[in-house]
């Protein structure tokens, strides 16, 4: 069966309409995946020279073991945003005699096709062979080579796991952003150390090997898990059928805003239905993290709100940016349908500026955890509010006017550029560098609070313009919705 399903894949490649595109992109992939892997292998080689450098005065072997778990965190991060679910049309093999089991079977082993499962191997085994067999012995060596393994397909498949559960149920994913943020702040207050906890449990399999067989364990029930959850689903996974599980689902919050909250809610089904733009939606939660890499305390202290800002206004206002910049195009299917539909225009632009609306009160309000960093913090973020609904609502939806590329929302977003255009690069230019240059004045006359209150204001102000601008933008829509819906159909 292996070959079977081998062969309707290469076959179902071959016979696309789109297989020019696709192999260009998968060259392009290709080259990308070859680059990174070089870079692994001459960091594996390379990292008895490394680590002394990075780590001065540290053992080499604690620094060693003190990366791995460290390596897997990132990995996890990296997973959940990048790694494809492994896909398969299975419909056609339903009503035929063909085993589940070895639907799933053919599933499993082509999760195993990752670069993620190839860059542990070439950055740990080469140190593994040079100094831990010196160190600890052979036996010691095996395991840690077992550890490093289990470890990679646990974190492979519990990956698969929760996105494949996250398709029921878009909690999960929810539920694993807020712990991967809970270890992130532990980590960054120095509660916890994840360096430390590494270099205990690798010391502890150099000194014990058995140990060892504790991540094996793990490994092999996360794959049991998984399998289960795959075999008792299998008909409502979206594992390549053009299919979706459809849920009846009222928001009656939105009833009080009328035929608006009527299209809102529609467009709100129709995110949480589909791969790319409920992919787009999760990845504002994650990005609630982004201000850990910018907000130092250095800066806080000194008010250098110019630096920290545009994190501010990137992390308030990512579902603006992220879903608006595709915006139109998101109903590029059944846009045709739209324009012959008596809609009023003008309702179903309100509709955005309700959902932009929304979205950025819920992040925004999520984001004041980082006033256990510095109630400066939370000023900032909602002064960055402000700007977000008053102005970024409205530089985005009146470019999206001029975006004509069709998008298909099935297909996932990772390595996906399907839509993107010179639309999607003009947006970031007005939208990050107006309230930096609204700010710039008072802070070179050093009075950074005047300068957050001047742009919070200019956001109230777009804000109290909505109806100017809704009028606006719903004219220039009218007058170009014949150029989008030609440009859809391409």
């Amino acid at each position: 069966m292996l070959s079977t399903f081998l062969s309707h894949q290469r076959k179902s490649f071959w016979r696309s309409r789109n297989r020019g595109g696709s192999i260009a992109t998968q060259v392009l992939m290709g080259f990308f995946m070859l680059y990174f892997l070089a870079v692994a292998v001459g960091v594996g080689l390379g990292m008895t020279v490394f680590l002394p450098k990075i780590f001065k005065g540290v053992d080499i072997i604690t620094s060693f073991n003190g990366i791995i778990l460290y390596y897997f965190a990132l990995d996890f991060v990296m997973r959940l945003q990048l790694q494809e679910l492994p896909t398969l049309s299975i419909i056609p093999y339903l009503h035929l005699k063909v085993p589940k089991s070895k639907i799933i079977g053919f599933l499993n082993i082509k999760a195993l096709f990752s670069a993620f499962n190839l860059w542990p191997i070439l950055l740990f085994f080469p140190f593994i062979f040079m100094e831990i067999a010196d160190e600890y012995g052979a036996f010691a060596v095996l395991m840690y080579i077992i550890s490093i393994l289990s470890i990679t397909l646990f974190n492979n498949y519990l990956i698969l796991y929760i996105k494949r559960k996250s398709i029921t149920n878009v909690y999960y994913t929810l539920v694993g952003f807020v712990i991967i943020a809970i270890f992130a702040a532990f980590e960054y207050f120095k509660l916890i150390s994840l360096i430390s906890t590494s270099d205990f449990v690798f010391r502890a399999i150099g000194e014990r090997p058995y140990l060892g067989f504790g991540f094996t364990i793990a490994a092999l029930a996360i794959f049991k898990l998984n399998s289960t959850f795959l075999y008792n689903n299998l008909y409502v996974e979206e594992l390549g059928a053009k299919q979706e599980k459809k849920v009846s689902t009222d928001y009656a919050f939105l009833n009080r805003f009328g035929k608006v909250g009527e299209l809102a809610a529609l467009e709100l089904k129709l995110i949480l239905r589909h791969k790319r733009s409920r992919s787009s939606i999760i990845l504002g939660f994650f990005f609630l993290l982004y201000g850990f890499m910018f907000y130092r305390e250095k800066l806080i202290n000194s008010d250098s709100f110019g630096t920290m800002m545009f994190a501010g206004i990137f992390m308030t206002g990512v579902s603006i940016i992220i879903y608006g910049q595709f915006m139109f195009a998101w109903q590029s299917a059944h846009f045709d349908g739209l324009l012959s539909n008596k809609i009023n225009f003008k309702n179903f632009i309100k509709a955005k500026f309700l959902l932009f609306t929304i979205a950025s009160t819920i992040i925004s309000l999520l984001s004041t955890f980082y006033g256990f960093l510095s109630w400066k913090l939370v000023l900032m973020h909602f002064v960055c509010y402000l700007y977000n609904i008053g102005f970024g609502t409205v530089i985005v939806l009146y470019l999206a006017t001029y975006n004509y590329k069709r998008i298909d929302i099935t297909k996932a977003a990772s390595f996906n550029y399907q839509g993107t255009g010179a639309t999607q690069w003009l947006l970031m230019f007005p939208y990050a560098l107006t309230p930096i240059l609204i700010y710039l004045p008072f802070s070179l006359l050093h009075i950074p609070y005047w300068g957050l209150f001047t742009v919070g204001i200019f956001g109230i102000v777009m804000l109290l313009m909505r109806g100017f601008w809704v009028n606006l933008i719903t004219a220039k829509f009218e007058k170009q919705r014949y150029k989008i819906a030609e440009g859809f159909r391409e």
